[in-house]
């Protein structure tokens, strides 16, 4: 019979700073402790618990080397709170969420740094199969801090779901003509699934840093960052291959490179997924995050869809998924999310194999199929410092000034403002004490003219754009 322990460990308390909007982030052996992990296993046991009393958790990890004791320590803390630990091993985020979703559990945990790196570590986390993120972070937080939790005694039991996962991702292949592409895991928790997928699917396929290695020795595992595709690059150009596909860090997000070697970002992606889907599904409804491109939007439109623009964050878009029954959502930092026939969230190695199947079933070259998109200049994401306690305060007064001014604008996730030369957006990181801005315009000198526009009213409250 469970019942209430006496606090595990008095006076301890955990950085608040690993506590974020999405998932729990820290410097393994400096702001994220092993005790630190068995606490918080405890405090989300007690939540687990109450979805599914008596039932368990899944939890794995990717390929760190602080995970395998982050690991033990959370599933013993979870165990002394009562619940029991389906324990799925090394392997991505996403395979985390299958086994969470196929074994019906009450929750899942998975011991990420994700795209960060080495020295970082962390935990996303599922509940009652939705994403844990916001003021339930905060909650866990503060369930663990006062550390009294219910006491009992579950157990592990390890279950290797990766044959399932495989099958599964095998089976959303509806490709028509044999491709060639390069995958690149990144020494991260993708390799292994990623190298067994190649082996099913038909084509040619050759695989690039496989061997999954916390040190990340090839590149950093972030396929929004163009350094990290050259070695892909040349692969898809050096070979003459059809396609290449990489990864982050954990499995969630993915970045692509077309036949001439030019990059995809995640609007241009979704633009593809939309048309595919579309097709199918007339009507339906698209979501994309607030950075992506006005075309993108322009597109879904003109393809008889009904798109939706959002906040971003990778939580958030799901939530909104569920909510609003999407079938397709993205953002632009490559979270692609698929609810038309999957789960509805993030899998980067799914994106990659329904990728594949539009491809092939086009019977074009990628490079042409991105050519034939709708086109605008814009800038980068540019992110730039402002404190926590002014980023904030920053888009209010922004907000103030324009409403005062008449202008157009969402202020669904900041402030995205609509001119004669296209937009510009300003909006608070949710996770680090950063601004975030980007401008798109038709031509270049609509650009301009949107640039000084945001470095104007960044100006008038004090902030200087780089």
């Amino acid at each position: 019979m469970i019942e209430l322990a006496e606090k595990a460990t008095p006076g301890r308390r955990l950085d608040p700073g690993i506590f974020r909007e999405y998932d729990i982030r820290g410097v393994a052996g400096k702001t994220l402790q092993p005790a630190d992990a068995y606490l918080i296993g405890r405090a989300f046991a007690a939540k687990a618990a109450a979805v599914q009393p008596g039932g368990f958790v899944c939890v794995g990890r990717d390929g760190r080397l602080s995970s395998p004791e982050l690991a033990g320590a959370l599933c013993e803390g979870i165990c002394d709170s009562g619940m029991n630990v389906i324990d799925i091993g090394v392997g991505p985020t996403p395979m985390l969420y299958f086994a969470a979703h196929t074994l019906k559990a009450a929750g899942g945990i998975m011991i990420t740094g994700s795209h960060n790196p080495p020295e970082y570590n962390g935990f996303k986390c599922v509940l009652g199969g939705k994403p844990f993120y916001g003021e339930a972070i905060q909650a866990l937080r503060a369930a663990a801090d006062a550390g009294e939790f219910p006491r009992g005694k579950g157990n592990i039991q390890a279950r290797d779901v990766r044959q399932a996962y495989i099958d599964t991702l095998n089976h959303a292949y509806d490709g028509t003509r044999p491709l060639k592409a390069a995958w690149d895991a990144g020494n991260g928790a993708t390799g292994e699934i990623m190298a067994a997928l190649c082996k099913r699917l038909p084509g040619q396929h050759t695989t690039l840093n496989a061997e999954i290695d916390g040190t990340f020795p090839a590149h950093h595992p972030d396929p929004t960052l163009p350094e990290t595709l050259e070695q892909l690059i040349e692969a898809v150009t050096g070979q003459k291959l059809d396609i290449g596909i990489a990864f982050d860090g954990d499995g969630d997000r993915i970045g692509v490179i077309d036949d001439e070697g030019g990059i995809l970002w995640g609007d241009q992606l979704l633009m593809l997924y939309g048309a595919d889907i579309l097709k199918e599904k007339p009507g339906a409804l698209i979501i994309a995050d607030v950075k992506a491109s006005g075309a993108l939007f322009e597109e879904i439109e003109r393809l008889g869809g009904t798109p939706l623009m959002w906040k971003t964050g990778h939580s958030l878009i799901k939530s909104k998924m569920a909510e609003t029954g999407a079938p397709l959502a993205g953002e632009m930092s490559g979270h692609i999310f698929f609810a038309d026939k999957y789960y509805g969230y993030d899998d980067a190695l799914y994106a990659a194999v329904r990728l594949l199947g539009l491809l092939s079933r086009s019977g074009k070259k990628l490079s042409d199929l991105c050519k034939a998109l709708p086109k605008r200049v814009n800038t980068p994401e540019i992110r730039f410092d402002c404190d926590d306690a002014r980023k904030f305060t920053v888009i209010a007064e922004v907000k103030a000034r324009l409403v005062k001014a008449g202008a157009r604008f969402s202020d669904v996730d900041g402030m995205r403002v609509t001119t004669p030369d296209g937009w510009w957006l300003l909006r608070a990181s949710n996770t680090q004490p950063v601004l975030v801005a980007r401008c798109e315009a038709l031509h270049p000198e609509g650009l301009e003219r949107l640039k000084s526009d945001l470095r104007n009213q960044l100006s008038l409250s004090n902030v200087a754009l780089p």
